[in-house]
């Protein structure tokens, strides 16, 4: 087929991207078979007993989740962008911090935190006289409505990033214009500033509901049955495949529906303004105004990162002074979680930019529609719950070493063996698939940045398009490929649903070892695994930090 000659200009980098976007349909495709093998019965048992509560759930904790994240996102975001106020400027960049913390070790802090007999419930006991729990107690954390606040406190910074940056983008004279016609304050925020920022916050709203629909940990940790722990429940402990992938298809479909909802977003996005005029001007508050500022954009910091982190530390702080060090399995926990992290970011970044570079190097071919469907396709791994892409890589992964067992087989006359089925290779083919969209949007970012006349250059000096990419390229995308390995890395290092269902027998990362720990009650080395990956977190916080948010004055 003439598509795929070595000869032909982009031809072999347009067939790996055409493979790679393969690679990551072939989960869905998977999934879907798997649940059409399922009998009617177990189909009318899934609809009668198990998928009525469990989307009412989940449909109830993203819609609790999306009032939240938006409400303190955007509101946050406004606060910094319209006021200036002691500690605006570590503000600005501390809103982030949540992000380190993944959802699941937030509510292993919380509980133990908010535990009945925890510090904050015996001092408030204490404060009131009160000596029992039974006397004064708090609602119990174990419930929707305390999953809800606690992702809302997680996730919300997925708002503040993208309507901040819309914010400070914002042109001044239209605010100041709005204010001269006999605008309020609230009326500039509510009639001006917050339609112009509505698709940045459709696309922060649908990132954090993606990232609440995923999560696995903090929903089974407080006791919500969600389609994510049904998915897990229903294959782990009921051995129920067909089960298990017809609930995977009803989150799809709560998938398609998120990602749409951005799409529409974003679909009049040019109407904001492009006028290059200066930016926002921020007001100056003073004395009671100040402090309330203040005060009320601290609070999301305390709750979704200081107050766990504290706990974290001092747990981790307690366990170390009475053990001494920590344990030989938990340091091969630690071990196991940088290997894995390690090469799902290297093959991570080697497809993104095989489908990166397709795009780039063909554009001007009669074939870059398709190039761009590659790289649509190979990006949308990403909504893909961890939970849904496990149970969609068995078949894909059994075939890949049922061939490859046969090969080898009539090579070296070897007994028929599995490659990559429970080994560290079907994880890293999980992580690749679920992050490859990160990678593909550095890697485009940073081609982005290099003129097209360096590349047109190398090639009228007879230079083939995978010449140019490693003699002119290349270099030139060292910031663009470290910035989105690092975040490749962390995010590998705290996904925790994929791990569960596809790590081998016996393997334990830190984010297993972590929900092992929970899951038993106990809190000791837990906490020294929950602030290593709280640590790893915090680099990409201060990555975007310094990247996203410049000062805006």
């Amino acid at each position: 087929m003439r598509l795929f000659l070595a000869t032909e200009a982009g031809g072999p980098w347009l067939a790996a991207a055409v493979l790679i976007a393969a690679g990551v349909l072939a989960p869905v495709v998977t999934l879907i078979w798997y649940a059409s093998r399922g009998s009617f019965e177990h189909w009318r048992h899934l609809l009668d007993h198990v998928l009525p509560q469990a989307f009412m759930n989940t449909t109830l904790l993203l819609a609790g989740v999306a009032v939240l994240v938006t409400a303190l996102g955007v509101g946050a975001a406004w606060l910094i962008t319209a006021y200036r106020f002691p500690g605006r400027s570590v503000l600005s960049w501390a809103l982030l911090l949540p992000l380190a913390v993944p959802t699941y070790i937030v509510a292993f802090a919380y509980l133990d935190i908010l535990h009945p007999i925890g510090p904050v419930q015996t001092f408030i006991r204490d404060l009131l006289g009160y000596s029992s729990p039974r006397q004064f107690r708090l609602p119990d954390l174990r419930s929707l409505p305390g999953a809800i606040v606690l992702l809302g406190f997680v996730l919300y910074p997925y708002v503040y990033l993208s309507t901040r940056i819309m914010f400070a983008t914002q042109a001044a004279s239209l605010l100041e214009a709005a204010r001269v016609l006999g605008e309020s304050g609230r009326g500039v925020f509510f009639r001006v500033a917050l339609p112009m920022a509505r698709p940045a916050i459709a696309v922060g709203l649908s990132l954090a509901l993606l990232e609440a629909l995923n999560d696995i940990g903090a929903s089974e940790f407080l006791g919500v049955q969600t389609l994510t722990v049904s998915v897990y429940t229903t294959w782990v402990t009921r051995n129920d495949l067909a089960g298990a992938a017809q609930i995977a298809l009803a989150m799809l479909t709560m998938v398609a529906v998120l990602v749409l909802m951005e799409r529409r977003g974003r679909k009049r996005q040019r109407y904001a303004s492009n006028l290059r005029a200066r930016a926002v001007q921020p007001r100056q508050l003073r004395g009671l105004r100040a402090a309330i500022a203040a005060g009320l954009g601290w609070a999301p910091v305390i709750i979704g990162f200081v107050a766990p982190a504290i706990y974290l530390g001092n747990e981790t702080f307690k366990h170390l002074a009475i053990a001494g060090s920590v344990s030989d399995q938990l340091l091969a926990s630690a071990w196991n979680t940088l290997k894995v992290a390690l090469l799902a970011t290297f093959f991570t970044l080697l497809c993104g930019l095989a489908v990166a570079w397709a795009a780039r190097a063909i554009r001007h071919s009669d074939r870059p529609t398709l190039a761009r469907i590659c790289a649509r396709i190979a990006t949308s791994g990403y909504a893909i719950p961890g939970t849904v892409l496990a149970i969609g890589l068995l078949a894909p992964i059994i075939a890949f070493d049922s061939l490859l067992s046969t090969l080898w087989g009539r090579l070296s006359g070897a007994d028929p063996a599995l490659w990559l089925m429970g080994s560290v290779g079907a994880l890293v083919c999980a992580y690749v698939i679920r992050f490859l969209a990160i990678s593909v949007g550095g890697m485009e970012s940073g081609l982005a940045r290099i003129p097209p006349s360096m590349e047109q250059a190398a090639r009228l000096l007879g230079e083939s398009p995978s010449g140019t990419l490693r003699r002119i390229h290349l270099p030139l995308l060292r910031p663009a490929i470290g910035a989105a390995g690092l975040l490749v890395f962390v995010d590998a290092m705290k996904e925790l649903p994929a791990t569960l269902l596809l790590r081998p027998a016996g393997f334990e990362t830190l984010a297993t070892w972590l929900y092992a720990e929970a899951s038993r009650g106990t809190y000791e080395e837990g906490a020294v695994a929950a602030l290593a990956i709280v640590l790893a977190g915090l680099l990409p916080v201060v990555l975007l930090a310094r990247t996203q948010l410049k000062p805006v004055y």
